[in-house]
């Protein structure tokens, strides 16, 4: 009924004081250890036992200390209780009441500092019919204010220097943390430990930086509890690595922080995934695609069935365009179902389901089951091994139109990764029908990017590059280039960009695809292939956007490489 895990020695202690306290508490557990064998009970230590707030508050602090118990796990009517004595009064007084309450006890023997470290946990009882739900709900008044203050780094860095955390409680500390997230539009929150202090990250636009680097351990270790508890972690294991999820409500709509804990030197580090809704109600040319990338994808999104793979590395907004695909196609008549590893975002009139391993739900296990569901649309979060890409080949070319994701480095390179796997070229070729390829790109702050002169050397490369496009390509005329760099001011936090957007490359599928899949299906061979579709690179795609004033060469050659101009 008890599970173990690790537990480090708090690391402010000197080296020899805490050598000398190890060596104690050993001989205190080794002591509880020879007391549980002599009275016939097992031992728990209670260093290594999770401490359940469901079964804690079953005995009142006062009760429980008064007995020398706590009651650390409970599960329906069965109650793990540990004890210093099983027959002293005040213990069997206790444990008489709980079986009187239809409890079914099992009872256990433990030191005295161990239920003293389980006894400080009775502190967050008060909290667990409001949090343990996993729903934070904010005082709507003072978080609107706090939205409307933070919105710039340092703003959210000034109310927490100015802070007195002496004072300043786990909940208000939460809640600026969270306004100056929102407010800011962070996509993650990195709590990071370090000896004495802690230091508070956010990820913008997919760049780190550093937001606070004071916040006293004190104050970190309740931030963590109050974290976990609202995860539905465990919040007396701190030796292992531990994921979950909650629940903002704000003002017209409801964000889910995902977060992971993992141990580390000085404590623990904490990662909060934000998964704002909006971020998904993304049109498809909010997505970034040129008009005839755009009218490309809506003609193959239309097709009855098909397999339309979307690649590029971890982060590079592979699953944002995929449900602005879905988005664009779902309606009453069609039904939509999708099995993803987690399900991040919820979107309103359509199936989702999410992996479990644990129980056999695997993506191959689920896309078998989904087929029997009678869908019009499928949506696979990954293509992982052979057995996923095959059944979702077959359901593409049984009628169905099906969405995944694949890591490969460009839309090219996903063919020979498909056969790496393991996939059949005679069945790749015809159930393929479009191939993505996509990087994310900062976008230049409107409010302080400043022009740069189009002339000389750059004049005459992007002349040349404009000229070699194919017709079909959306592109400006050599005098409506605009040419930007970055700046920074205080609407992008002294950065210079604001925001992301997509570059794109596309492989279109089709009779030729097929045949040269059959002879030969390497990359060599398939770039010739799209030289010959007249595909426009993630590069060209990159420049193009460089050309429209929406980003910066820098940006293109930080996702993609040296510009290539062909010179």
């Amino acid at each position: 009924m008890l599970s173990a895990i690790s537990h480090p020695m708090s690391q402010q202690t000197p080296p020899l004081q805490r050598k000398l306290e190890e060596i104690r508490r050993e001989a205190e557990e080794r002591d509880a250890g020879r007391r549980a064998k002599r009275t016939g009970y097992e031992y728990a230590d209670l260093r290594i036992v999770p401490v359940s707030l469901e079964a804690i508050k079953n005995i009142p602090e006062a009760e429980a200390r008064a007995a020398k118990a706590v009651a650390v796990e409970s599960k329906q009517r069965k109650l793990a209780v540990a004890v210093f004595d099983p027959h002293a009064p005040q213990t069997q007084e206790t444990l008489r009441r709980l079986e009187d309450q239809k409890f079914e006890v099992k009872v256990f023997v433990a030191s005295l500092s161990g239920l003293a470290d389980a006894w400080k946990f009775y502190k967050f009882v008060g909290d667990v019919a409001k949090d343990i739900t996993g729903k934070v709900e904010i005082e709507k008044k003072r978080f609107e204010e706090l939205l409307r203050r933070l919105v710039t780094f340092t703003a959210t860095r000034d109310e927490l220097a100015g802070a007195d955390f002496h004072k300043l409680t786990t909940t208000d500390l939460f809640e600026i943390i969270l306004a100056g997230a929102l407010a800011n539009k962070v996509s993650d929150v990195h709590f990071e430990a370090g000896d004495e202090k802690t230091k508070i990250r956010f990820r913008l636009d997919g760049l780190l930086h550093d937001v606070f680097g004071d916040l006293p351990k004190r104050s970190y270790e309740s931030l963590v509890s109050r974290v976990k508890l609202l995860s539905g972690l465990k919040i007396n294991v701190y030796g292992e690595p531990q994921d979950g999820r909650f629940t903002i409500e704000v003002p017209g709509k409801e964000i889910e922080m995902r977060v992971s804990i993992i141990p580390s030197e000085f404590g623990e580090t904490v990662v909060m995934r934000v998964l704002d809704p909006d971020a998904i109600h993304v049109s498809m040319k909010d997505l970034g695609l040129r008009e005839d990338a755009l009218l490309l994808v809506e003609k193959e999104i239309s097709r009855p069935n098909g397999l339309i793979l979307n690649t590029g590395p971890t982060g590079s907004g592979k699953t944002t365009t995929l449900y602005s695909f879905l988005q664009t196609i779902a309606n009453p008549e069609t039904k939509v179902i999708t099995i993803e590893d987690p399900i991040e975002y919820h979107i309103p009139g359509i199936e989702q389901t999410q992996v479990n391993p644990e129980a056999g739900y695997t993506f191959a296990t689920g896309l078998r089951a989904i087929m029997r569901q009678d869908p019009d649309v499928i949506l696979v979060g990954e293509i992982r091994d052979a057995e996923t890409a095959d059944i979702a080949m077959e359901a593409s070319l049984t009628g169905h139109l099906v969405f995944s994701t694949l890591h490969a480095n460009d839309a090219v390179a996903s063919i020979p990764r498909l056969v790496d796997l393991g996939v059949k070229p005679q069945t790749a070729g015809p159930a393929l029908s479009l191939v993505i390829a996509q990087r994310l790109v900062r976008l230049l702050c409107p409010a302080c990017k400043k022009a740069v002169p189009l002339s000389g050397k750059i004049k005459t490369r992007v002349e040349n590059f404009l000229k070699r496009l194919p017709e079909n390509v959306s592109h400006p005329k050599i005098a409506e280039v605009s040419i930007y760099e970055p700046v920074g001011c205080e609407a992008c936090n002294n950065i210079g960009y604001k925001g992301r957007r997509g570059i794109f490359e596309f492989l279109k599928a089709g009779p030729e695809f097929e045949e040269l899949i059959l002879k030969e299906a390497s990359e060599v061979a398939m770039r010739r292939l799209a030289e010959s579709q007249g595909m426009t690179s993630l590069q060209d795609d990159g420049i193009l956007k460089v050309l429209g004033g929406v980003t910066s060469f820098e940006e293109v050659e930080k996702m993609t490489g040296p510009i290539e101009w062909g010179e």
